[in-house]
């Protein structure tokens, strides 16, 4: 293929050689006529073709300056001197390469037009006559010979110039004739390295096919080997299991009729055994029953023994409780009857009619009712009092305006009651807070079986009373103010969110009894208590955390959602807590701040039970849940009520100022 492709291309080739000898041919011609009609002293030595050509072509390049200096001079026919004084001047200007080029034009201009100049040698040898012409027809005549010159001059750079373009077309054409033969034959190679990779996938895929074939071939002898060896092999597994299975079946056989043996001695074995033991499990039985007898017949000794003992501590409770209530309320009477027989004489001493200090005038209203305390069966006469009526001029009353009815629902009544204290003097309201600590703290405790007097609670409520002046008040002062701490931060609770759980129940228990250490120390009681005045059941003390958790895990569960009452919620947290009884004391006093943090929640009042309602209240926490629901809604409208009264008496008053 290399050959073919070389031949080829000399065979192009030859073409451009004969054209180039036929170009160096026509050079060598011109050169030897050039020779022949030159003059004998500028005969020099005829150059080669390639030579004579170059020296051709090199005046072409300032052909246009000779051309125009012609033409400016034959426009402004300025004298030849001046003219062929400029004309050396710029022939001195230009560079030396362009004289050389320019003095060997002017010696091949001859033999362009060898006639012509003999012709006009010849024709100014016949007129002689002629010398004294004009200067300005000598001047034409050199303006036309000039012209003529740079015409052939002109025609001359032409020919150069389509040589020169012949030539480049030349080499242009001899280029793309190569870039065409190299391009194919890179394409003929490309083609040949691709039919070589062709054949060799080919033999590679044959030769892969090839293995693949043999490699199967073997693989199929030797699956059929391992097969055959398997089949031989299950075979002796499975006669070797029928042998296995006959012996363990015979082993089988003689281990049943073993065991049978067995199990008979053994059940009549275990039979004997359990007639003995039932034996003596009747004879145990009747001395544990006997035991039990005597033991229930001793405790329910006992029991009805403390529970004499307990009736009697209750009733002689009840008989100080009532002698006490019995004494404050003389106590008051004979304050409230001081209070008027004062104002009575003073008003008397006023209007000058004063009487002795033994005549007393009451108001009706001013008498304290006696209903219960008279004795029964006695029929005593009355005294009746003859009192002279006097016309006392007294200002006219001042009766608050009629208000509209309360609200039905209690969260709406409670908002209102808001309403109206906060338009109170802040006097009022100051008062108002330490009052309603006052009874909360009287009323809870009472609950309990302690009850403080006012005076107490003056002393430990008062933030300027810091340090007690009575030394004996200091231990009441200090459980008053824990307990009105825990009030304080149950009240923070309920303007909080976060959940309520067993730790903020044993935080409430730490803030009235410190001394028990912190939350880890705190612990649930360890014995069943037996309070002196009521008798519900308690847990278990192992069963308290237990129940504890159970209730926390209701409050947060979904059913109290469901109730939409949160009355009826936090009256069943307060009941599950105090039906558990968690502490060894003040276990009532915890639940009942946990119920006020639900209600307060809730955006209702804290509740208040009175301490008049106490046997009610433990009557309720022996029965079911919806009576405390009851008992906790009643005190809730009571308080409201009592507040509502407060706030109409203080309004008419300052209605009255």
């Amino acid at each position: 293929m290399a050959s073919k492709k070389k031949t080829k291309s000399t065979a192009k080739k030859a073409p451009l050689k004969g054209k180039a000898d036929k170009k160096s041919g026509v050079a060598a011609a011109k050169n030897r006529s050039v020779k022949k009609s030159g003059s004998k002293t500028d005969r020099r030595p005829a150059p080669a073709s390639r030579k004579t050509t170059a020296k051709k072509k090199a005046p072409a390049r300032k052909p246009s300056t000779a051309k125009k200096s012609a033409k400016a001079s034959a426009q402004r026919g300025a004298a030849p001197r001046a003219t062929t004084a400029k004309r050396k001047a710029a022939q001195a200007a230009r560079p030396s390469s362009a004289r050389a080029n320019k003095a060997h034009s002017n010696k091949a201009r001859p033999v362009v037009s060898s006639k012509k100049t003999s012709t006009a040698k010849k024709k100014g040898a016949k007129k002689p006559t002629t010398a004294k012409l004009s200067a300005a027809q000598l001047a034409k005549q050199k303006a036309a010979e000039k012209a003529r010159l740079a015409k052939e001059k002109a025609a001359a750079l032409k020919e150069r110039a389509r040589l020169a373009k012949e030539k480049e077309a030349e080499k242009t054409r001899q280029v793309k004739e190569k870039a065409a033969e190299k391009a194919r034959i890179a394409k003929e190679k490309a083609t040949e390295l691709k039919e070589k990779a062709r054949a060799k996938s080919q033999a590679l895929k044959e030769k892969a096919a090839e293995k693949t074939r043999i490699a199967k071939e073997k693989a199929a002898r030797k699956a059929a080997e391992i097969a055959e060896k398997q089949r031989q092999h299950r075979e002796k597994l499975a006669e070797k299991t029928r042998i296995q299975n006959e012996k363990a079946h015979e082993r089988e056989q003689a281990s049943a009729e073993k065991e049978r043996a067995r199990q008979e001695r053994e059940a009549e074995k275990e039979r004997i055994r359990l007639e003995k033991e039932a034996e003596r499990e009747r004879i145990r039985l009747e001395k544990e029953a006997e035991k039990e007898r005597i033991r229930l017949e001793k405790e329910a000794e006992r029991e009805r023994i403390r529970k004499e003992r307990e009736l009697d501590a209750y009733k002689k409770a009840r008989a100080a409780e009532r002698e006490r209530v019995r004494s404050e309320k003389e106590a008051a009477r004979r304050a409230l009857e001081g209070r008027v027989a004062q104002q009575q004489r003073r008003a008397a001493r006023i209007a000058g009619t004063a009487r002795g200090t033994s005549s007393r005038v009451y108001r009706p209203d001013a008498v304290p009712s006696q209903d219960g305390t008279r004795r029964e069966g006695l029929n005593l006469p009355r005294p009746v009092a003859v009192i002279q009526q006097r016309s006392i001029t007294r200002p006219p009353s001042n009766q608050p305006p009629p208000r509209d009815p309360p609200p039905a629902s209690l969260d709406e009544r409670w908002v209102k009651i808001q309403r109206r204290l906060s338009r109170m003097p802040e006097r009022f309201q100051r008062d108002y807070a330490e009052s309603f600590d006052m009874s909360w703290i009287h009323h809870d405790s009472a609950l309990e079986g302690v009850v403080f007097t006012y005076q107490e609670l003056k002393t430990a409520v008062d933030p300027n009373i810091v340090i007690v002046p009575d030394s004996s008040l200091q231990p009441v002062c200090v459980e008053i103010r824990r307990h009105k701490a825990a009030i304080e931060w149950a009240r923070e609770l309920g303007n909080e969110d976060a959940p309520l759980s067993a730790e903020v129940m044993k935080r409430l228990y730490l803030l009235l009894h410190p001394e028990e250490g912190d939350l880890k120390s705190v612990k649930y009681r360890k014995e069943i208590p037996q309070h002196r005045l009521y008798f519900h059941d308690y847990a278990a003390p192992d069963k308290i955390a237990v129940r504890i958790r159970q209730a926390f895990e209701w409050l947060h569960g979904p059913e109290p959602p469901k109730l939409k009452d949160p009355v009826r919620v936090a009256a069943r947290l307060h009941y599950d807590l105090l039906r558990t009884f968690p502490f060894p004391e003040d276990s009532g006093k915890v639940a009942r701040l946990l119920m006020n943090i639900l209600l307060i929640r809730a955006k209702l009042p804290p509740v208040i039970i009175h301490s008049t309602e106490r046997q009610r209240y433990y009557d309720a926490l022996r029965g079911s849940l919806p009576t405390i629901v009851q008992m906790v809604s009643d005190s809730m409208r009571n308080a409201m009520v009592s507040i509502e009264k407060v706030l109409d008496e203080e309004e008419a008053n300052d209605a009255a100022n």
